[in-house]
């Protein structure tokens, strides 16, 4: 009779055992899924926050690309904490798709208009410290890049490569 009696007892401690787990799996999973959500909004807050810029690239062929070089330019950086005058040598290196609407007006006669674009890298560049630029570089280039599509009123350039000294 007490091997019965332990037995049912140790049967319903076994099924108190199962109805207290599978609470706690319901439970949990539903937080878990509200955590997952949350983690989801604010990687996409801050996703866009950091850049569009990478969700907005474009893609384009080699074969429908075209570069155009404006050599060497020395531009003056803005003062940083240090109080020094430092400069940028930049070559700025513009690449446009040949596909593009745009390529055929002003594409194939970027040279003409090469003196606003200095200006506007100038312009760009300038605004920021020495220590602005070594703390995010990418921010430099798209804003670089932006500038000069304003000029044109177009993204058939659609992305610029920099080669950089900074002093």
């Amino acid at each position: 009779m007490k091997k019965n009696l332990i037995s049912i007892v140790i049967l319903a401690l076994l099924v108190v055992n199962i109805v207290l787990t599978s609470i706690m799996m319901f439970s949990v999973t539903s937080t878990n899924r509200k955590t997952a959500a949350l983690v989801t909004d604010i990687a996409s807050a801050i996703s866009l926050d950091l850049g569009t810029e990478e969700e907005e690239a474009v893609t384009v062929p080699i074969s429908d690309t075209s570069s155009y070089t404006i050599s060497e330019m020395q531009i003056p950086l803005k003062k940083g904490e240090d109080g020094e005058a430092h400069f940028a040598m930049l070559t700025v290196t513009l690449l446009t798709n040949t596909k593009h609407d745009d390529y055929k007006e002003y594409g194939e006669d970027i040279s003409t208009r090469e003196d606003l674009i200095k200006g506007r890298i100038n312009e760009t560049v300038s605004q920021y410290t020495l220590d602005e630029i070594n703390a995010d570089s990418q921010m430099l280039k798209g804003k670089i890049l932006s500038s000069i599509q304003e000029i044109y009123n177009s993204d058939f350039i659609f992305d610029i490569t920099l080669q950089a000294l900074y002093q």
